[in-house]
């Protein structure tokens, strides 16, 4: 049996209001179409209270805010950007060029192309953002995408260091201290000062989200985020210790973010709540963290893993821990999830910023048909085709009988040409 011990309220999104994000974000790209520089400077001003005489930032500038950094911080970046390039170029290795002959005389293949520039954006505000620049700027680069821009705003008039760092250190080819929709519309539209990119990628709050969205098609994006989301499936091997700190570690990124516990356990199901509650007393993020857990935290207690499963499939999570007797279980059959951290030694947190994984995953039940970042969205797979004589004059035979069913005169006569040019005796 499923019993749902708490439930999370409805979406905080009212239909109102996602409507006055998308008339605002609307307003803004058109503006930035319209009036390009001017339109970003203004905007800029008016959203971060910055108008710089440079949106760019120069090598000088840049190298300027790595060398205030302490040792340690430089450090600990370029080890978090190892495991991340690691696992990029196991992933990127993985995907092979084919070619092969299907009948005589017909081959097909495919090429691996990188996308030719990219638009990576880095939130700041409360959580500057450091580990996004791993995840989009250097697996773009991996991929081995020419172009990477990357944009994040200001933090309180000042460039934020280590992001900057962090950007610089990827491979970013530009850097720029923009921040919002401003910022990723500059990117994906273009400026006078800010050429285009072919494709965004990275999180951003509700107005970034919104832009990216309203500009898919134009370019291409990463995914359609919404808040971050995390569920734990544990049974008695653990306590309800490590599942609190689990769910609170990402209950803290924002007040709209889902956390919940799907359990067999009784104890940890009854116990949980007991358990939130004093470890908010002590967390510093605990204003964000307690309203996520009050308004969107839920515990799912189930009698069997089958049961768990059945609804950790439905939850379709973005981050899923499975602290269980047998999490391998869990890898080898659930179907719907962003990213797995099996067993208790490992956490979201690990994923979030250093283990080598990517952090930018699907939201949203998005998780039910595609996987999140990673080197092949930044590339594109594209076929060909080579046909000699004879084979083209026996292929052409079927594609214009099949065209004449279709009505296509047109491309009935492409075949046609073909099966008399290189067909019987008059083949070359």
């Amino acid at each position: 049996m499923i019993r749902y011990l708490k439930k999370g309220a409805e979406s905080a999104e009212t239909a109102e209001y996602d409507r006055k994000v998308r008339q605002t974000v609307e307003g803004i790209l058109a503006d930035v179409e319209a009036r390009g520089d001017t339109a970003v400077r203004e905007l800029s001003q008016k959203f971060d209270k910055w108008s710089p005489a440079s949106f760019r930032l120069s090598q000088d500038e840049i190298q300027g805010l790595i060398d205030s950094l302490p040792a340690q911080v430089i450090e600990d970046i370029k080890f978090a950007q190892a495991q991340i390039r690691r696992f990029a170029e196991v992933q990127r290795a993985s995907m092979q060029d084919v070619e092969v002959e299907t009948l005589p005389g017909v081959t097909l293949g495919h090429k691996h192309i990188p996308v030719e520039s990219v638009g990576c954006y880095i939130p700041g505000g409360r959580y500057p953002m450091v580990a996004s620049a791993h995840m989009s700027v250097l697996t773009a680069k991996v991929a081995g995408v020419p172009r990477v821009v990357a944009c994040t705003p200001p933090l309180n008039g000042v460039a934020p260091a280590a992001t900057v760092a962090a950007m610089a250190m990827a491979g970013a080819d530009e850097i720029y201290l923009l921040g919002g929709i401003q910022a990723v519309a500059a990117m994906a539209i273009g400026t006078e000062t800010v050429k285009p990119v072919d494709m965004l990628v990275g999180p951003g709050n509700a107005f970034v989200a919104e832009a990216k969205r309203q500009l898919y098609g134009r370019v291409g994006i990463d995914l359609f985020a919404g808040p971050t989301e995390t569920l734990v499936i544990a049974d008695d091997t653990v306590d309800a210790e490590i599942c609190a700190t689990d769910l609170l570690g990402q209950a803290e990124h924002g007040p709209t973010s889902p956390a919940v516990l799907l359990t067999t356990s009784k104890k940890i199901a009854e116990g949980i709540e007991d358990e939130i509650q004093r470890q908010l007393k002590v967390l510093p993020t605990a204003d964000i963290a307690s309203v996520s857990w009050r308004d969107h935290g839920q515990v799912i207690l189930c009698d069997t893993e089958q049961e768990m499963l059945q609804v950790a499939d439905d939850i379709a999570s973005e981050h899923v821990q499975v602290m269980t007797r047998d999490p391998i279980w869990f890898r080898d059959n659930m179907r719907n999830y962003g990213a797995l951290f099996l067993g208790p030694e490992t956490n979201v947190a690990y994923g979030d910023k250093v283990i080598g994984t990517n952090h930018t995953l699907p939201t949203k039940k998005a998780a039910r048909y595609t996987g999140g970042l990673w080197v092949g969205k930044f590339i594109k797979t594209c076929t060909w085709q080579q046909v000699k004589p004879e084979a083209s004059a026996m292929i052409g035979e079927y594609c214009s009988r099949l065209c004449a069913i279709e009505n296509f005169a047109g491309h009935k006569e492409q075949a046609d040409i073909r099966v008399r040019r290189y067909g019987g005796k008059n083949a070359a």
